[in-house]
């Protein structure tokens, strides 16, 4: 991989990182949208040699050219010329032209799932580790090109398909639990692994039944609840049995369900890390219909993570709300002018997302998706929107344009 190096001020404290930060080899040592917390963080970033991909070094290129552009035209002094750095709102912009490295994300992410599907379905197969460990760094590649282009499609499947449910909610629980973890400076990069894989493998010994219960019309038998209540501890046996000796991630699936309430640094890692996984598989669950309740708008969905066993705020579901905001891409949201929006892009603040309106103040279809800025009073978001009170079929190639 041909890597360019990146200077050594271009990172801010309590900034997310623009781009997925590389060392001499190309090897991924921060992935991009990491927030640099503190100081002494970002004294450590700086005083070793990072590097970032080509493509993300041009698009750094191409920043820097726009700075001293801009810099020539206003008149500035040669000598603050010679001294400039793009700021936060140019690497942005930049971050977010290299994002999009995907040619075709739907099919990138459809390729995922079915990857994934048959990986989850038979856990005591003999590479079962070695294949799981690719799949959680393909998710983190694809996530890291496009992280609304990955929510985006994500939560909209969520929202609307039965077929193989299982795994796309793990694909998207896997998703909320790496943009939320960076939310938690508190974590070390070293336990991000092992959460991905628990969101993918949370469920590993209930695949079948998951998918069965989606489509189930009839109330549970007891036999299924049995299944459901012993498949944590199950699952992390299998996977031991298969040969996954990552005591961290096992630790996380085993414990999911019954992680507790309460400050995260009070519990013992593992339990960290299950209780984000649970948060974000309450979050998933609520944005998804089953065939015997509808699916809930994006902010009940929020405020179902948000808010712990005693109606208190958790931490881990604040971490979740941060990192996918209020109405994450995907989701639908009306706007005060009677329109009904699809979200492509969460915003600068987490009630001023990117939205392209899709059904007009009457009711009726849009033909073609029109952007509207949410930051004007006319147009801000009123609230969330459940996907089954809008009976309009998205076009999600035509609104990836538009993102």
């Amino acid at each position: 991989m041909s890597v360019f190096q990146l200077p050594p001020d271009v990172l801010r404290v309590g900034e997310p990182t623009p781009f997925a930060l590389r060392d001499k080899a190309g090897a991924l040592l921060v992935p991009r949208g990491m927030v640099v917390a503190t100081e002494d963080q970002l004294a450590q970033l700086a005083a070793r040699d990072l590097y970032v991909d080509e493509q993300d070094g041009q698009a750094l290129k191409r920043a820097m050219a726009g700075k001293l552009d801009s810099m020539v035209r206003q008149g500035a002094l040669i000598g603050v010329i010679a001294q400039a750095q793009p700021n936060a709102g140019d690497l942005s912009n930049a971050a977010r032209v290299a994002g999009r490295k995907l040619n075709d994300p739907l099919a990138a992410w459809s390729s995922l799932q079915m990857r994934a599907s048959a990986l989850l379905r038979d856990p005591a197969q003999a590479d079962f580790e070695a294949r799981l460990m690719q799949a959680q760094v393909h998710l983190l590649e694809l996530l890291d090109a496009d992280p609304d282009t990955a929510l985006l499609l994500l939560v909209h499947n969520a929202t609307q398909e039965f077929h193989d449910y299982s795994v796309s909610h793990a694909l998207l629980v896997a998703v909320v639990c790496e943009l939320a973890a960076r939310n938690i400076p508190t974590w070390t990069d070293e336990w991000r692994p092992s959460l991905r894989c628990a969101a993918l493998t949370m469920n590993v010994a209930m695949t079948q039944l998951q998918n069965q219960l989606a489509t189930q019309d009839s109330p549970l038998a007891d036999s299924q609840r049995a299944q459901i209540d012993a498949h944590a501890q199950a699952g992390a046996e299998r996977m031991r049995a298969a040969g996954v000796k990552d005591e961290l991630w096992l630790g996380a699936v085993e414990r999911h369900h019954d992680s507790p309430p309460g400050p995260l640094a009070n519990l013992p890692a593992a339990q960290q890390l299950a209780r984000l996984v649970q948060r974000a598989d309450i979050f998933a669950a609520r944005l998804s219909p089953r065939k015997r309740r509808p699916a809930m708008s994006a902010t009940a969905a929020a405020k179902a993570a948000y808010l712990d066993e005693n109606q208190k705020p958790d931490e881990a579901g604040s971490a979740i709300i941060k990192a996918t905001g209020l109405y994450p891409p995907g989701s639908l949201v009306r706007l005060r002018s009677g329109e009904v929006a699809v979200v492509l892009r969460r915003g600068r603040l987490a009630t001023e997302p990117v939205v392209a309106s899709v059904v007009n103040a009457a009711g009726s279809a849009i033909a073609e998706p029109a952007l509207r800025n949410t930051r004007l009073t006319a147009h801000g978001v009123a609230g969330g929107v459940a996907a089954h009170e809008v009976k309009v079929r998205l076009n999600l190639e035509r609104l990836l344009k538009l993102a």
